[in-house]
């Protein structure tokens, strides 16, 4: 009872969210970089390749994005480039590389037609792509997978994604919704804040790891009962668009003000 009490005290939690949420342009950088070295912390990269966006306040068009050569840990609030929705470099930062174009088509697509998001994160993790070639996909047979199911959605392999085709049918499997399985791929997640996103893939890549495991292990799976799944989709409509990541937000810059600094440079 108390822990349910505690839940539906949102408005405190908000509250909470609302204060990490950054707004000007520097405040944005530094989460964006912010986030680039939590997915280093939390082993998710690529060496360097992949590659996590966020939009400039108050432009529809301009978003930025990481040099194809740094790796994640490395990554400064300074060394983002700006460019525009058809790849112009607006601003570009003092290091000796360039952009990716596949990071370029993938999120530039979705920033156009997506204007409630901000951060848009893509990843090639280990079990991602494990569960990305599964037939049956991220399965909701624990608490992990469930929380975040009803936001996963599919997209086909179609190739290295660099062709306007692919931007159409991107943001078409997309849809409104926040976490997406690029099949034989890997893993994409937006959110209204680069929290949120981060949140996000974090849960996703977390729910991929257990089945993984799971699957693995040999072990008979049991399967939760409709009416547990039932109550979970119940909560979750009530509950789970409190926080979006953003409640956990300042202590994971914390911890990487402690293990990692200098993101904000």
């Amino acid at each position: 009872m108390e822990l349910m009490e505690n839940y539906s005290d949102t408005r405190a939690i908000r509250a909470m969210r609302d204060v990490s949420i950054g707004t000007s342009e520097t405040e944005v950088r530094v989460d964006l970089a912010a986030c680039f070295r939590l997915v280093a912390l939390y082993a998710m990269t690529d060496l360097a390749s992949n590659h996590i966006t966020a939009r400039v306040p108050g432009r529809h068009d301009h978003f930025f994005i990481n040099p194809f050569g740094m790796l994640y840990e490395e990554v400064t609030a300074s060394s983002l480039y700006k460019i525009d929705l058809q790849g112009n470099v607006v601003e570009k930062p003092d290091v000796p590389y360039g952009v990716n174009t596949v990071g370029y088509v993938i999120h530039s697509a979705i920033h156009a037609a997506r204007p409630d998001v901000v951060c848009v994160l893509h990843t090639h993790t280990r079990a991602g792509v494990a569960v990305s070639c599964m037939e049956g996909g991220l399965q909701r047979v624990h608490q992990n997978a469930m929380l975040i199911a009803n936001e996963v959605v599919y997209h086909d392999y179609e190739g290295p994604v660099t062709s306007g085709s692919e931007r159409r049918s991107l943001v078409r499997d997309l849809g409104s919704k926040k976490a997406m399985v690029m099949r034989n791929h890997g893993l994409l997640t937006c959110g209204g804040s680069v929290a949120e996103a981060f949140y996000y893939m974090y849960r996703l890549n977390a729910a991929c790891q257990i089945q993984v495991d799971l699957m693995a292990s040999g072990a008979r799976i049991r399967q939760p009962s409709a009416q547990s799944l039932a109550a979970m989709d119940e909560f979750l409509e009530k509950h789970m668009d409190v926080t979006q990541g953003n409640l956990e937000w300042p202590s994971l810059k914390r911890k990487l003000d402690r293990v990692l600094p200098g993101y904000e440079l």
